[in-house]
């Protein structure tokens, strides 16, 4: 019923929407004498706010098809080299001719990121992904909106998602390198134990794990405590919702990416009231530059999509219920999850200080558990200044965090000895 109330409550804005659509042309016209005057900015801004804030956010682009490598443009393109109904496997491919120009070697270490399947699309990573190309062939995992896939797909949980993880390594090859951003972390952690027991050639040389909540028990959040003190049939009762027509995924049992986004926004709920009286200021007086950050920032934190009923629910119990994996009672088809088992495989892990959804300790906890990794290849890092986006996007990640990845990664290919992978696209 929730569902359906969200999307009547939308299509009930769409004559008050076009209203300000039609408003904002005619405020923003040069034809229009009073549109450089006080009123007229005003009444432009009031009009672009209501349509911003009430407009549907769809799924973004990447926009990466240049990126500056070296201090040179390099072009890219974007190839799906694997999919299935849940996800697609996209890799970046870079051009030859411009990595030469650049002075950069066409072949490099491949980089898996695992995007988060947690509300947000995959392209939330866009600044991760770009800085990543300077130095790796990157594969990005690009889950699919569950209200998209038809019932005729069947279920998507918490173990299909490990599956689909081992599958993508093994379709990029021998050794690779695996990052998991946030959410990613322990099904990951789980795809590589298993990989490494069975001796997998294509076990990944390295993991990294970047603000994840491997043992949520740590410095609990307000995330982590709302998981712990509703009982799992609360979220099953009130977080679960079905898809109404005319979606792909009409009748799907979903979590839809709306709830989460209000639960997100809740938290800090002051900060995106003066965000967006900022950005109505910006309007009115003419800044630009001001208004463009808040909608590029905006127009990706407002597109989400919606998780399948059984990866959330299951998500809730294994992960920030539970406890399976850092307790060691993790199974994943009747085969128990043996951490211990990793021990050919480099471990990174990246915090940031000020992380208000995975607490400090929750991601470096995989040093402890993953007792066979040996000691010169393990790097654990906290950034002072950062929250959790900031642990994978943004400045202080270019500057300090990526770098520190990349060096990383670079060791491990090392002692690995990969052998060299096949250049970037001609």
């Amino acid at each position: 019923m929730l569902y359906s109330l969200h999307e009547l409550a939308y299509a009930s804005a769409t004559p008050f929407r076009f209203g300000a659509q039609m408003a904002r042309q005619f405020w923003s016209s040069p034809l229009n004498p009073a549109a450089d005057t006080a009123l007229g900015r005003t009444a432009y801004a009031s009009a672009e706010l209501f349509e911003s804030v009430t407009r549907r956010y769809g799924k973004p682009g990447w926009g990466l098809e240049v990126v500056t490598v070296a201090n040179r443009p390099v072009r890219t393109t974007e190839q799906v080299v694997w999919s299935s109904p849940w996800c697609r496997l996209v890799r970046f491919a870079r051009h030859v001719g411009d990595l030469k120009r650049a002075g950069k070697p066409t072949a490099a270490p491949a980089v898996l990121i695992v995007a988060p399947l947690s509300g947000h699309y995959a392209t939330l990573l866009r600044g991760t992904v770009e800085a990543f190309l300077q130095d790796h062939d990157v594969y990005v995992t690009d889950w699919t909106n569950a209200r998209q896939v038809p019932m005729l797909e069947g279920r998507f949980d918490f173990f299909d998602y490990i599956d689909h993880v081992r599958t993508m390594l093994g379709v990029i090859g021998p050794r690779a390198h695996v990052v998991g951003v946030c959410q990613p972390g322990p099904p990951v952690l789980a795809a590589c134990a298993l990989m490494a027991e069975d001796e997998d050639p294509n076990r990944p040389a390295s993991m990294t794990f970047m603000g994840s909540p491997i043992d949520a028990r740590l410095s609990p959040t307000v995330t982590n405590q709302l998981a712990e003190e509703k009982p799992f049939t609360w979220f099953r009762s009130n977080m679960i919702h079905t898809v109404p027509w005319p979606y792909p995924g009409f009748g799907r049992r979903v979590y839809p990416g709306f709830v989460q986004l209000y639960s997100f926004m809740s938290m800090n709920e002051d900060k995106h009231v003066d965000a967006h009286w900022e950005y109505f200021r910006d309007l009115v007086s003419g800044d630009g530059d001001g208004a463009h950050k808040h909608e590029e920032f905006y127009d990706e934190y407002l597109s989400v999509l919606d998780l399948s009923e059984e990866f959330y629910l299951q998500t809730i119990d294994i992960v920030f219920q539970q406890h399976l994996l850092p307790r060691g009672l993790l199974e994943h088809r009747g085969r128990k999850v043996d951490l211990t088992r990793i021990t050919d495989i480099g471990l990174m892990t990246v915090e940031g200080a000020k992380d208000d959804i995975s607490g400090v300790g929750q991601t470096q906890a995989a040093h402890t558990l993953c007792t066979g990794v040996p000691e010169d290849r393990r790097t654990l890092y906290v950034h002072p200044e950062v929250g959790h986006y900031g642990v994978f996007n943004g400045r202080r990640f270019r500057d300090d965090i990526y770098p520190r990845v990349r060096d990383f990664i670079a060791h491990n290919e090392a002692v690995c000895a990969v052998p060299e992978r096949p250049a970037a696209a001609a």
